[in-house]
């Protein structure tokens, strides 16, 4: 019976895709089910947020930069990356299942944005950048299926000689940036932060940490290397401002997406422990930072050597998951449960950039990886 059926597939894990690729095989009926539009939409509107399908992140080697790479972390195929020819790219964010990817060494183009699992690549042109980010521009999207709709990249940078950052969106529907917008010393906190670090160094000069930006409702948010306060680029206004982070001298830090209240939230390890604030924002007064969790990391985390230090090397927005560094690999720790997974070997991760998106057999590839397509046929 069709409809029984159909509510049997319809609850299996999103997370391991290869369930529903096996299902595929089994006969022509659950093929047209599993690949009906309709269906489609009902099966990732029950599970909600896409399941984190791999890792992009780039190494330091010992003669210089390794290429990128996708690392499956579920049943998913490793996706063929765009520096599968041995050639040296940065992944510089991924989300709403794009990847923006600087090429390095092409001299026909700067950056693209790519989607893994259609395989589709958009060529984008712009000056040199520190932190972007790329995001779905498809009106009341859900973002649960964005694959082929209009997207947009946010890029921001330091001005050098003028002490000011600016931020520019490219737009795939009108191929162009638009008019940058910037931050100066007019706005209160940045004359302020710049007072601080002129304190430490003679010529001060707030260069945007080189890591992805979060997102977090309609608004962008990036880390200054000294202090690590934090810009704030809002998409409806078209506007920067910046504002304080949590009072401490932690190095590595990281910003994520509170689940919880949609807000923007702040974590670091000290002394093995892992704190994750909260900015809570009252209408009635000015916003501050909350400690919202500690969580002991002494007997969860191990490392190679007693005195190395771990940190935060990045986080996925939507499921409550980090990702930790240490000599001994790297990690993910889901928040709800504190479960702990090694997801790759030891190194010196610049970024880690979770790549979250359904992957369904409508796309059809791991039909054809398996070699058992011509049911299809």
């Amino acid at each position: 019976m069709d409809d029984v059926t159909a509510e049997i597939l319809l609850r299996l894990p999103p997370d391991e895709p290869e369930h529903l690729f096996r299902a595929a095989l089994v006969c022509k009926p659950w093929l047209r089910i599993l690949c009906d539009p309709g269906f489609l939409r009902r099966y990732r509107a029950f599970h909600g947020t896409p399941p984190l399908l791999g890792l992009l992140h780039r190494l330091r080697v010992i003669d210089g930069d390794a290429p990128a790479r996708f690392a499956s972390t579920t049943s998913a195929p490793d996706f063929p990356h765009p520096s599968s020819d041995g050639r040296r790219t940065r992944p510089l964010d991924c989300r709403h299942g794009r990847v923006l990817v600087r090429m390095l060494e092409n001299e026909d183009v700067d950056y693209l944005v790519w989607d893994p699992v259609t395989g589709d690549r958009h060529a984008v042109p712009t000056p040199d950048i520190e932190s972007a980010a790329v995001l779905c521009a498809a009106d009341g999207c859900d973002h649960l299926d964005c694959h082929g709709g209009p997207f947009r990249v946010l890029f921001a940078a330091t001005h050098d000689y003028e002490d000011t950052i600016c931020a520019s969106v490219y737009s795939s529907e009108t191929g162009a940036l638009s008019e940058p917008v910037c931050l100066n010393d007019s706005c209160e906190t940045f004359a302020k932060h710049m007072r601080e670090g002129e304190a430490y160094r003679r010529y001060y000069t707030p260069y945007l940490h080189p890591k992805r930006g979060t997102v977090v409702g309609d608004a962008v948010y990036f880390t200054v290397r000294l202090g690590n306060a934090i810009v704030k680029y809002d998409l409806g206004k078209n506007s920067l401002s910046m504002i304080d982070p949590p009072p401490h001298t932690m190095y590595y830090i990281a910003l994520m997406a509170m689940e919880e209240n949609n807000s923007l939230g702040f974590t670091y390890i000290k002394d093995s422990s892992l704190y994750i604030w909260s900015r809570k924002v009252d209408t009635e007064g000015p916003a501050e930072w909350v400690q919202y969790r500690v969580i002991e990391l002494e007997k969860t985390i191990p490392v190679a050597k007693q005195d190395e230090k771990p940190f935060v090397a990045g986080s996925a927005e939507g499921v409550g998951v980090i990702f930790v560094c240490t000599g001994a690999g790297l990690f993910m720790i889901k928040l709800s449960s504190g479960q702990l997974t090694k997801v790759d070997e030891p190194g010196v991760y610049f970024r880690v950039l979770p790549y979250m998106s359904f992957y369904t057999p409508d796309r059809g590839r791991m039909l054809s990886i398996s070699g058992e397509d011509k049911l299809i046929s």
